[in-house]
């Protein structure tokens, strides 16, 4: 399978830091080749523009900016979703993998 590339939005992309190592040992345990980074919302234009993405996942606290992120993405066939609330919270990198496995078929 070919390597993943996997961005993960929140507001300062502090949090979502934690959410990310936890879904590189969820994709290591399953021998998942897969570029897993968090940016802050600031950042994620020039890491669109830098790099080839898979799918794009918010975080919940940036959920109201889906709207806005679906517009840039629709061109490029991006995949974009929000993190599921109760999966963020509780940081279960193996669900929010799934999520991102699920909207890259």
């Amino acid at each position: 399978m070919a390597k993943k590339t996997i961005m993960l939005v929140c507001s300062a992309g502090m949090s979502t830091s934690l959410l990310v190592t936890k879904m590189q040992k969820a994709a290591e345990a399953k021998g998942m080749d897969a570029d897993i980074f968090a940016v802050s919302a600031s950042e994620a234009d020039q890491h669109l523009e830098s790099k080839p993405v898979d799918v794009l996942l918010l975080g919940p606290q940036v959920r109201f900016m889906k709207s806005q992120f679906e517009q840039k993405l629709a061109p490029k066939g991006i995949p974009l979703e929000v993190i599921n609330m109760a999966d963020y919270g509780m940081m279960n990198g193996e669900k929010v993998l799934a999520q991102a496995e699920s909207l890259m078929k």
